[in-house]
């Protein structure tokens, strides 16, 4: 490495590790402020200082060696999963300080599914992973992320509970999970988890990108339209739908499916640039799309919501790669396919960043140990990523806080 490299690549880590710092302190600052007790904030100081520091994977015994050892390790060990402090009230400071400092354009639900070895943790299950194609052992959780073009960060959680850890009391007792968990859906755990966050005070409300193709999309719909979060919802080419503009091929015939509504409009379809952030770096794209006026077919008698399908092409040879529908119905298509790409942010920063900041390494048994250790890792996630740029080129990391 010449000497000009090596000079500036030790400014560029010196101005790196001092953003880190400026973050810290101040998420250390807004979130851990409502803790009664200065013992309290301290803990919650070292644990988050060990999520960002700590090798391998951020469990406590790992996180506790950060900061001093076996008696560190009780310490922590009661601080997460024995102690009373409320996790929720964190998670909405989370979301203010993000609403302040990286201006959220969406927000985005994503399933994390977690692996476990044992049977003990809670909500632990066999179930089918899509992302790996198998089934498996283990945890399922929904995040809703705050999502822009230049970073995302996941600020609620919501952890799916089966049937047997909300039906069996035993199961329930040594979990501590609490009497109001009851039973769901998987499309009702990701609903209820954005509706969470949509109660909580002073927190602007942004477009909700949701997945729906696996579940009961009009009932999902109906209630977030009830709690005023506007929708961006991915469904399967199979949904049936109605043409709802009369200068349209399809109108009048009843419900069609998705597939065939955008077929028959493949002439409308138009060119959109996006920008695409999922390789790390920032490439420009180009599809092509269109969006036609649509409602759910309802029973008789019931208003109909008026509605966008929006359909995206990656090969004009091929059937659609991607629908959506959303009752965001005064927004054009260009628009409207850049928001859906936020899901592909959220995808990037979860695996380059959330894994490391240890969004699935909770090791304990209990629900309140869980929810307390992931609320701090998604604070870990924020003082990463708003630290860095991480869309600059490999070897000109940017501090933030100097642009």
């Amino acid at each position: 490495m010449s000497t000009s490299v090596a000079t500036r690549f030790r400014t560029v880590t010196a101005h790196r590790d001092a953003a880190a710092e400026d973050v810290y302190g101040e998420l250390c600052a807004a979130l851990f402020s409502g803790f009664p007790r200065r013992d309290q904030r301290l803990k919650a100081e070292q644990y988050l200082r060990g999520l960002l520091t700590a090798q391998g994977r951020k469990s406590i015994r790992n996180i506790a060696a950060q900061i001093g050892g076996p008696a560190a390790e009780q310490s922590l060990h009661h601080f997460i999963s024995s102690s009373t402090w409320d996790w929720r009230p964190m998670r909405a400071e989370l979301a203010r300080y993000l609403q302040q400092n990286s201006g959220p354009q969406a927000w985005v639900v994503r399933p994390m599914p977690i692996p476990k070895a044992g049977q003990h943790s809670v909500g632990v299950d066999r179930r089918f992973d899509p992302e790996r194609g198998q089934v498996f052992r283990g945890q399922q959780a929904f995040g809703v992320w705050f999502a822009s073009e230049e970073t995302s960060v996941p600020v609620n959680w919501r952890l799916f509970l089966p049937d047997p850890w909300v039906k069996d009391r035993t199961r329930r007792d040594r979990a501590e999970v609490p009497e109001g968990a009851a039973e769901e859906t998987l499309e009702e755990c990701a609903v209820n988890a954005a509706l969470d966050t949509a109660r909580w005070p002073d927190v602007a409300r942004k477009p909700l990108l949701l997945d729906i193709r696996g579940g009961a999309g009009r009932a999902a719909l109906h209630r977030l339209a009830l709690a005023g979060v506007p929708v961006v919802a991915r469904i399967g080419a199979g949904c049936r739908l109605t043409v709802a503009d009369r200068s349209l091929p399809g109108f009048g015939s009843g419900p069609l499916t998705a597939l065939q509504i955008l077929e028959s409009l493949k002439g409308l379809r138009r060119p959109v640039s996006w920008v695409d952030a999922a390789t790390g770096m920032r490439t420009s794209r180009t599809s092509l799309a269109t969006a036609v006026r649509v409602t759910l077919p309802v029973p008789a008698g019931e208003r109909q919501r008026p509605l966008l399908l929006l359909g995206e092409w990656d090969d004009p040879r091929r059937s659609p790669a991607r629908l959506w529908i959303t009752d965001l119905t005064g927004s054009s298509v260009g628009p409207l396919l850049r928001l859906t790409k936020l899901s592909r942010r959220v995808e990037r920063d979860f695996r380059a960043v959330g894994e490391g900041a240890g969004l699935r390494d909770f090791v304990g048994r209990s629900f309140r140990g869980w929810h307390r250790h992931i609320t701090l890792a998604s604070a870990a996630h924020a003082a990463t990523v708003l630290a860095t740029d991480w869309d600059a080129p490999y070897g000109t990391v940017q501090d933030r806080s100097a642009s």
